[in-house]
Parts: C-alpha cells; structure tokens; sequence
C-alpha cells in the first residue's frame, strides 16, 4: 500500500458513544479509508487513508465540521514493512507527568519512522516502532535530551519475529497509556516543564534540580554577601547566579519552540531573567530563577508523593511462587506461572497469581489490595487475589490468571489510564491555557512598550512591570489544578479499594441525583439459597433433581443455588440436551426425553394458568421476600424451589449514607414485584421490578432526563445499563464484562463504597474549585499590585511558582481522604442445606 498512510488522532469533544458513532458514520462516506478505529474514552481516531483518494486534511475539515478538534498524533506515512523496524523501550528519566508526556508525543509526532508509540509517565517509558532508515535512534535519543530527559534503551531493536510477535502481545499488565490523550495537556501554552522525583533512597539535593537549586543558591548568596564586601562584584555574581540557573531552562525552552510549544513555562521564565539583566536588575533575576528550581524540585517530591502509593502496588505480588508436583514442591518465579497450574500459599507468604482455593481454610489479609481493613476467612471454592497475605494456613490454589491479568496489574493498568482520562473541567482549563498563556505575552508587550512608545513614559518601569507581567501570567498552578486533585483522588481512592477509570468519571459520580441498583449480586451478596421445594404431584427430590438438571449448564446466581442444592443433598443428575435460556424468563432443556424449563411464575403463567394452590404457595414466599421459580413439562407444572439471596450486611447502611448525601435510590431487578418490593422496603428504597435487560435501559434513560444517573451491577445482563448510564460501577466480585464496561469498580464489594465514590468526587471537585480559585485570584492581585507598581520580580515569580506549589499541597491532601469507617469482619462461607416444604 505505498500511497496509503496509517493517522492516529486525538479528537477533542469525542467523548461519548453518540460522538463515535457521528464520527464513523462520516468515515463511512470517506472514500480510501479502512481500518477505522475509534475510543470515546481515549478521544482517539485511527485509520489507513489513501491519500490519492482523500486527503487528510479533508478528512481534518471533516471533523472540524462536526464540531471536533483532530490533533495528530502520528506522522502519516507509507506504511514500513513490519521486518523493517526496530522496537524500542526507553526509561525516559524525568518524563514523570501528564504534561512532560504531552511533551515527548509532539516531538514523536515530528519524527519521521515513527510508530505505535506508547508512553507512561508512572513508568517513565517510551515505547515505539521505529524505520531506523528515516530517523536514526541517536537522533531520537538527542531529542530527548534537549527537552531535557535522560533515555535509557531498555529493550533494544527486536528481532522481525519478535516484532510480529509483539503485535498480538498483551500489555494489560505493562501499564501503557496506548495512546491515551485524555491525560495529557493538550496544552502548547500549559504547563511545559520537567520535574526531576527523587528515585527511592536518594536526598533530594542529589537529584539533578537538586544540585541547580544548591548551586544557584550558592551563587545568590555568595552575590549577596559580596555586596557588603566589593559591590561590583555583587553584580557579577547576581549574573552568573542567573545564567547558571537560567541556562537548562534556556535550553528546554528552545527545544520545545523547535516541536510547536512557544509558549512553555521555561520560555517565559527565560525571557524574565534575562530581561532583568538587560535593564540592570540581575539580582531579582537571580532571585527569580533560584525561587523557580526550588518550586520546581518541591512539585517533583509533591508528584512522586501522589503516585508512591500506586507504584508501590507492583511490589505487593511476590517475585516467586511454590509449583506444586506430583507430591512436592518447587520455587519456580511468580511471574513464569500459567493458567491451571497449582501453587501452594504457606502461613504468613503472599498469593502468587488470581486463582480459586482447591484445599485449605485461612484468614486472607486483602488490604493491599482492596483495601479490606480486616482479614477475611476462605476455603476451597473461594477466589483469591495475587498479592494478599495469607496469615495462618496452608492453601493449595489453581491459578486462574497469568502474571500480565491479575488484579494487581489489572489495577496499575487501570488506574494510570484513570490518570488518563480527562474531567470535563479539566478539558476546559486545558482549551483555555491554549489562548492564555500567548495573551499573557501579548499584554506583557503592550505594557513594556505602548507606555514609552506612544505616550513617552520612562522606559526601565514599564520594561520592569511587562517582565514582571510574564511572571505573573505562567499558567502553570492553573494547569496544574485540575490534574493534581485528579490524580490524588484516583490515587486515594485505590488505596480505599475505590478504583475509578477517569477523570470524568470522577466528576461526574459526585454529581449524580439518583443512583440504580442491580438486586442479585449488588444490594444482595450474590449467594442465593434454595429455602422451599414443593412438589406439584411429584417428590421434591424429583422436582430439585430435574430443576438442577435443567440449569445445570448456566451460570446465572439462582441456577447455581439449585444445582448446589442438588449437590448437598447427594442427587445425581441426569443428561441434558438442547438446553438454551431465554434472558430475563426461563431456561429450557431435554432431561429424559422430557422437554423441561425452569422459569419465573409470570413467564409460566404465559403457556397455562397455575393452580390455585401453588399460585398462593407462590405468593407466600415472594411475601417472605424470596424468589420463586417454576419448573415445567411443557405446561403443566411439576413444583416450585423458593430461593433467598440476603441483602449485604452493610446495604442498608450505605442507602442511608446515599440519602444523607442527598442521591435518591432506586432498585431494579428482573425479580417479582413482592420479592423485589419485600427487600426494597426493608432497605428503605424505591424497586422497579419484573425487568428484562431492555426495560432497565428504558428505566436508566428515563433517569438520566431527570439528572445525572448512576448504575451500580455485577453481571453480564448489567453491562447494557452500565454503558447507558452517566456513571457505571461494578462491583468488584462481578465478571469481567462488567468490570469493563463500568467507570468504577467496588473491589470490596460492599455497598457503601457507592457512598464513598459520591463523597471522594464531591471533595475532589472542591478541592480542584478551591484551586483554581485560588490560582487565578493570585494572579489577579499580581497583576494589580503589578501595574501599580508594587510588585517586584520575585514576587511576581511567587504568584506562579507559590501558587503551584500551594495548589500541589492541596491536592495532596486528598491523598489523606479516608472515606468511611472501619469495616466489619465479613466471613466467606459454604451455603447451609435447604429445607424442604
């Protein structure tokens, strides 16, 4: 395909279902496009164009016209052949926040060979396809030196089959952004500076802005007592002071301009210092640029400390693990462990890998992972977490999940595309710095120049005050103000086991009028109990027999209830054929020759009226707020299995606390009325009950014109509402489809974290309110006091450089959010024996 170019595009505003879906219905009309990939969460658009066909920037004009804004991400070009490139790993020293990658992905952008790049600013990674023939890697390695990064190569130049290979390779547990632009600050005017994270062990004076801080600290003083001494060499000093410290500024300034950021922090401070020197006050530029390396090695401890407790995650997993075989055991490393093997968890060791226990009872500690404040009790059948304590007995476990997809990974993962995943307030800031920080300049200009030009004031205070404006107007604590609470709440809220995929998410839970509950598995613990079997002319071990066979084959929570029964009370089930289920009405199957369903009484009563009797049997139980099924022959019943799924302990608990917080409540579940109505009552909350999967999409819509609405689930059925909903969250015990579909994920299972999740967004959004309140009030009397002439230059360099630093300690006190407290012990055990009616 020599003439067609592979583009990858960060669309601004694409950020729901109903934008991917205008945007792909005009790529549908493209001629020469193919392969188009689109991510609402990630903002992103990728495709093959023929540019003989269309050109790209008809395909840009196209999306403008929709109302989106197409940023490229990567250099269209012919298409290399896939031996022809070197894969490359770089640990790109000093690339630790959203805004330093922004800043490597435009220069990537600009570099010809360059592909599927991906960075991580919690790793500090680089990762890229590269045609060595079009940019060589010294070159690459050169580009990043002068933002001013330290690359190191990591994996070197993979070999053509291990980079076919590595296109099917899975990255869950490698912590890549792949591409997400929602976390970086699109911003050619925002934040635009590096900040050296002192790496663990290491004095902060020994970290790169470490040394520049002490060495033109030295220099300021030494400057400074030199004036008591021989004042013109106090003047010397000041100078030297300010070109040490200004120079790598310099420096990084130049190598932005040369990748499209003009407007970068260090241009402006650069501009500033050597202004001051240009009209005699080198003293205050050497105050300016020492107060800046300090601000700049504070936020770096400040966004080492916000993310310390994420990373320290990657260490809970142990490194090796007991195999276990034959009749012994051998050390192999955890992260060599397959699907399916087993592995033995001795007293006070750490679980290897995601598995279910096959033997042995113990007292798990789940803390660093879920955040569980109390151990709790598993035994065989009960699923266990890569990197819990195992704190008294001797467990044998299956492993369930490789290394790269274990909780732990899946976490780390998550939580840095969180980080990723900008609030809608934080697109605002961001769109804004865009004209800001080039209108600061502007007015910087105008006040230096139009007074002396043009109504012939004196030169040095009006150069003074438009140096001091420059200052003034680094939009670096405004940028800052949003991103910094963010990933502070992300960060506190993983460590309460709140796991929240974005930004958005984030803003938009706290905000929420009503949430929706699924029952089964949600408000419910998910581990519904046979109670009741009544035979209809049949023996109720008949009835439990053929109502296990029939559900045998699904995985639905009241069909397993029966078929543990079965299990418990020792009946061998027969054979089944062309079983299938009917969602949300009744499973059906061959048992014996025989075609039975199992099905809910209003799907029954659709083929043949009951009888009286079981019909107010029927009614009894769903009273007593239990579940009755009904199982048939065609249509005439053969008995009925009353099964009860308790509520959480702590379910109603958390409707109070959701109440308190002002957010209505409302259950919907596919149960009967009176079962549903029963539970709902006694929780103190509204039910909408005898739902199929489509009537909770209705009823989630329905809410959502009302105000913000959230859907709280655990099963497949859920994912469809999930997705519908403003905000979904999952509970963490629930399957993988929705977990992925939903914005958070409770990974204690306990229905009070949807309380929490309220209350640690409400507090984020006050947080990032406070701050930027804060940041352009500052600025504001700045400018003032500036024009007056009250303010001097380093103080003009406190409005950017103090504001950051203080907007940086705000955010960080969410990182102490506790949310609610302690938890109660919670016990995992088997379900007790049914009785029989």
């Amino acid at each position: 395909m020599p003439e067609t170019a592979h583009l990858t595009y960060f669309v601004d505003g694409m950020d729901c279902a109903s934008c991917v879906q205008k945007v792909e219905r005009m790529m549908a009309t493209l001629p020469g496009a193919s392969g188009v990939k689109t991510s609402f969460n990630k903002q992103t658009l990728d495709l093959d164009l023929d540019e003989t066909r269309t050109s790209r920037t008809t395909l840009e004009q196209n999306l403008q016209a929709l109302g989106y804004t197409p940023e490229l991400l990567s250099r269209a070009a012919p298409l290399t052949p896939i031996e022809d490139l070197s894969h490359l790993t770089y640990f790109v020293d000093g690339m630790d926040c959203a805004s330093c990658v922004q800043k490597v992905e435009r220069m990537m952008a600009t570099v010809p060979g360059a592909s599927g790049v991906k960075t991580s600013f919690n790793k500090q990674t680089l990762e890229l396809d590269l045609d060595e023939r079009q940019t060589p890697r010294a070159l690459l390695e050169r580009n990043l030196h002068s933002l001013g990064y330290t690359p190191s190569l990591q994996g070197g130049a993979a070999s053509p089959s291990a980079a076919k290979s590595h296109e099917g390779h899975d990255h869950a547990g490698q912590d890549h952004h792949d591409h997400d632009h929602g976390s970086h600050d699109h911003d050619p005017g925002g934040h635009g500076h590096t900040h050296e994270i002192p790496k663990p062990g290491q004095p902060w004076y020994a970290t790169g802005q470490g040394k520049l801080v002490v060495t033109s600290g030295v220099l300021l003083a030494l400057a400074w007592l030199f004036g008591f001494i021989e004042p013109q060499f106090a003047t010397v000093g000041f100078i030297a002071a300010t070109l040490i410290g200004v120079w790598p500024l310099a420096k990084k300034a130049v190598a932005s301009a040369r990748f499209g950021d003009y407007f970068s922090i260090n241009t402006l401070v650069s501009l500033a210092a050597l202004g001051a020197i240009l009209i005699g006050e080198a003293a205050e530029g050497a105050v300016v640029v020492f107060f800046f390396a300090v601000g700049e090695l504070l936020e770096g401890i400040a966004a080492g400390r916000a993310r310390a407790g994420i990373q320290a995650l990657a260490a809970l997993a142990p490194k090796t693990a007991l195999l276990v075989e034959g009749q012994g055991t051998r050390e192999v490393p955890a992260n060599a462990l397959r699907v399916g093997q087993t592995v033995q968890v001795n007293p006070g060791a750490r679980v290897p890998a995601d598995g279910t226990i096959l033997s042995g009872t113990s007292s798990l500690d789940d803390s660093p992972v879920t955040g569980e404040s109390v151990p709790v009790v598993k035994s065989a059948g009960n699923s266990v977490y890569a990197g819990s304590i195992n704190t008294d007995g001797v467990l044998t476990v299956r492993v369930d999940k490789a290394a790269s997809d274990n909780t732990i990974a899946r976490i780390i993962h998550m939580v840095e595309e969180a980080e990723g995943s900008k609030a809608p307030t934080a697109r605002f800031i961001d769109r804004f710095s865009r004209y800001y920080t080039p209108g600061v300049v502007a007015v910087s200009a105008l006040v230096a120049l139009v007074p002396p030009l043009f109504f012939g004031a004196q030169w040095h205070p009006w150069l003074y005050k438009g140096i001091a404006l420059l200052l003034i107007g680094c939009p670096c604590a405004l940028v800052l103000s949003v991103p910094a609470a963010i990933t502070s709440g992300i960060s506190a809220g993983t460590r309460r086991g709140l796991l929240i995929k974005g930004g958005a998410a984030l803003e938009s839970i706290g905000s929420v009028k009503t949430v929706a509950f699924d029952k089964t598995g949600t408000l419910t613990a998910g581990k519904p109990r046979v109670t009741d079997v009544l035979g209809v002319n049949l023996d109720r071990n008949e009835v439990l027999r053929l109502a296990a066979a029939v559900e045998s084959g699904s995985s639905h929570p009241l069909a397993k209830a029966i078929t543990d029964a079965a299990r418990q009370g020792g009946l061998t089930l027969p054979p089944v054929t062309d079983a299938q289920a009917i969602p949300g009405k009744a499973v059906t199957a061959t048992v014996e020759g025989r075609t039975l369903s199992v099905s809910s009484p209003r799907h029954a009563d659709t083929f043949a009226p009951l009888p009286g009797s079981v019909r107010a049997k029927i009614t009894a139980f769903e009273e007593q707020g239990r579940t009755a099924v009904v199982l048939r022959d065609g249509t005439v019943p053969l008995g009925v299995i009353a099964i009860r799924d308790e509520p959480r302990p702590d379910a109603r608990e958390a409707i109070a606390q959701l109440r308190g917080l002002g957010v209505q409540t409302v259950m919907l579940t596919g149960d009967n009325a009176r079962t549903g109505q029963a539970i709902a009552s006694d929780l103190g909350m509204d039910v909408r009950a005898e739902l199929l999967p489509e009537d909770k999409l209705r009823l989630i819509a329905d809410l959502k014109a009302k105000g913000g609405v959230a859907m709280v689930g655990d099963g497949i059925n859920d994912a469809p509402a999930l997705a519908q909903s403003d905000v979904g969250i999952a509970m963490g015990g629930g399957t993988d489809v929705a977990l992925e579909t939903a914005d958070a994920a409770l990974l204690q299972e306990r229905v009070t974290g949807v309380a929490h999740l309220v209350s640690l967004s409400r507090a984020t959004m006050q947080n990032i309110k406070v701050n930027i309140a804060f940041a352009l009030g500052l600025k504001a009397i700045f400018l003032v006091t500036t024009l007056l002439g009250y303010t001097n230059l380093w103080m003009a360099i406190l409005a950017d450089t103090g504001a950051t630093a203080i907007v940086t300690a705000n955010a960080l006190r969410l990182l102490r959010w506790k949310g609610g407290g302690p938890a109660a012990p919670r016990t995992v055990t088997a379900a007790p024996t049914p009785t029989r009616a």
